[in-house]
């Protein structure tokens, strides 16, 4: 089946536009990530609430859900993963009885660790066309773009 010149020339034109790129890039770094992670039993969600317990330190639920962006009926099931595991330990916060503290355990370190090691592994295979001091330049990149969209107004 052959391409008319008006698709070719919206394709040509989709190669062109950033939105477009960065979907399609997102779209392939997702599923990349996501299987890298499912081949060691874990999910992104696992490894954003781990690491913000490593940076931030322990915090409650509704904590962990604006710092990791996961939406605070997912995070729930999210930490009862994480708990069945012995990744997390959830205490009653003396200061509210109603509401846990989260913190992540010794066990949830070393796990942590193998999790960092595997998306270092990932990042390298999304980011193997460019060299080192393009994927530099790249990440610089993406972040002023990031910053820049999701500032306060």
């Amino acid at each position: 089946m052959e391409c008319s010149a008006s698709a070719r020339h919206q394709g040509a034109a989709d190669r062109r536009r950033a939105s477009r790129l960065l979907s399609q890039l997102t779209m392939r770094s997702d599923r990349l990530i996501n299987d890298g992670l499912a081949r060691v039993d874990a999910r992104k969600w696992h490894y954003a609430v781990l690491a913000s317990l490593q940076e931030h330190g322990p915090g409650s639920q509704a904590e962990l859900s604006r710092r990791s962006g996961i939406y605070r009926s997912d995070m729930v099931g999210v930490l009862n993963e994480l708990a069945e595991r012995g990744l997390v330990e959830r205490v009653p916060d003396p200061a509210d009885r109603r509401r846990n503290i989260i913190t992540i355990s010794a066990r949830g370190r070393r796990r942590l660790l193998r999790l960092d090691k595997v998306l270092d592994d990932l990042h390298d295979e999304l980011l193997a066309p460019l060299s080192p001091n393009e994927r530099d330049q790249f990440v610089r990149l993406t972040t002023r773009l990031l910053d820049h969209h999701t500032r306060p107004s």
